[in-house]
């Protein structure tokens, strides 16, 4: 087995910078007061959380009371869809989102549909891209919330929010977007895209785990997620993660320094990494926009094999990968997200996400590549139906 890992799922989580390590590292130990306390050491933690809220609230060109914590993007995607349903159920109790959500729009919504309330889930196209014409066409009187992910977690592709947010807010509808994959991979403004609601997560960023944010705009009021005491100004109870936030600032702020710039050099490998693909592997097909999408994002459903004997024989040469959203990988069904764009399941099942980071190298690239020209063609020799496909090619 080869020792060194090369890891392409950047998508389930990025590893912590040593920067935001170290700075985190002195609120487990020296700086352990609880920021909800009155004397000097709780005071000192509460003002290293308000500093991390404006510098998380700088990278989405957003206002510091405008942030507020949470444990994790799953929480906040909870907190901006439940939160609003029930705040402005009096107005209308039907929500718009899309079929390539993550689990946790999903979910949220169809717990939603069990309490009454009506959604609708707009299919994308074959590319993963949701059209504001199918959006409008959904729009109801009694429409009172519509979440549309920014960037999908499986395929990459990167949805138009400002367009989407506009066509919300011309209808008088508040608008939400899951934007944890998009934060601080590609620059976001929450002003300048029409979003009421953001969700964020620290571990996607080279942050710590366990620490999460909404962003939610100011005169939006969704109900209180989690009750139990006057944190996050009464909106938000429970003791912070001081280090966690802390560390997630730091990352934000890493991130946004030269956010472009590091978009257009992942972007080069990226697209590197495709078209190596595409060159050495027949039978192969992209999945989501092929420009359209996140920086770092490669998604590829290979014909006649299947995705799990396909990720294990990548584990054995140390790559790690994926083939699909980390939050759904103990599942057997194949993607929602490829079955929504068109897929079917026979294809859908053969899929792999690989996701790369700043650390990854065009020597990484070369090796997964190589790799996988080797073992899709050992995994096909073994089926079946690909030696029927190679006889009628004769």
């Amino acid at each position: 087995m080869n020792k060194k890992i090369i890891y392409f799922d950047h998508a389930a989580t990025t590893p912590v910078k040593p920067e935001v390590l170290a700075s985190m590292i002195p609120y487990f130990v020296q700086h352990y007061g609880n920021p909800s306390s009155i004397y000097g050491i709780g005071r000192e933690n509460r003002e290293a959380v308000e500093n991390a809220r404006a510098k998380i609230a700088a990278g989405i060109n957003a206002k510091p009371n405008e942030i507020y914590f949470t444990g994790c993007g799953t929480e906040a995607d909870n907190w901006a869809i439940r939160g609003a349903a029930h705040a402005y159920s009096a107005k209308g109790r039907h929500i718009i989102t899309s079929a390539i959500e993550h689990h946790a729009v999903l979910h949220t919504c169809a717990a939603l549909e069990k309490e009454g309330f009506e959604v609708t889930y707009v299919k994308p196209d074959e590319y993963g891209i949701v059209h504001t014409d199918d959006v409008e066409k959904a729009i109801r009187p009694d429409t009172i919330l519509i979440s549309i992910m920014f960037a999908n977690n499986e395929i990459g592709t990167v949805q138009d929010i400002a367009a989407l947010g506009k066509l919300a807010h011309d209808h008088g509808i508040l608008f939400h977007t899951d934007a944890v994959q998009a934060t601080g991979a590609i620059p976001i403004n929450v002003k300048e895209m029409n979003i009421d609601m953001l969700s964020m997560s620290a571990h996607k960023l080279y942050g710590p785990k366990g620490v999460g944010a909404l962003y939610i705009k100011t005169g939006v009021r969704p109900d209180i997620f989690m009750n139990g005491g006057a944190q996050e100004r009464s909106r938000r109870g429970g003791t912070e993660n001081v280090a966690g936030i802390v560390g997630f600032a730091k990352a934000m702020e890493i991130a946004q320094d030269g956010i472009e710039e590091k978009a257009a050099y992942i972007t080069t490998m990226r697209d590197y990494l495709i078209q190596s693909i595409e060159d050495k592997i027949p039978y192969v097909r992209l999945n989501g926009h092929r420009t359209q999408r996140l920086p770092n994002n490669v998604n590829f459903s290979f014909q006649y094999i299947e995705g799990e004997a396909l990720l294990l024989s990548l584990d054995l040469k140390g790559i790690a990968a994926s083939s699909g959203s980390a939050c759904t990988s103990g599942s057997l069904d194949p993607s929602h997200v490829l079955l929504a764009i068109g897929l079917p399941h026979e294809i859908a099942h053969g899929s792999l996400r690989l996701t790369i980071g700043e650390e990854t190298t065009m020597e990484d690239i070369d090796y997964v590549v190589n790799s996988l020209v080797e073992i899709v063609d050992r995994l096909r020799n073994m089926s079946p139906l690909y030696e029927v496909v190679l006889k009628s090619n004769k």
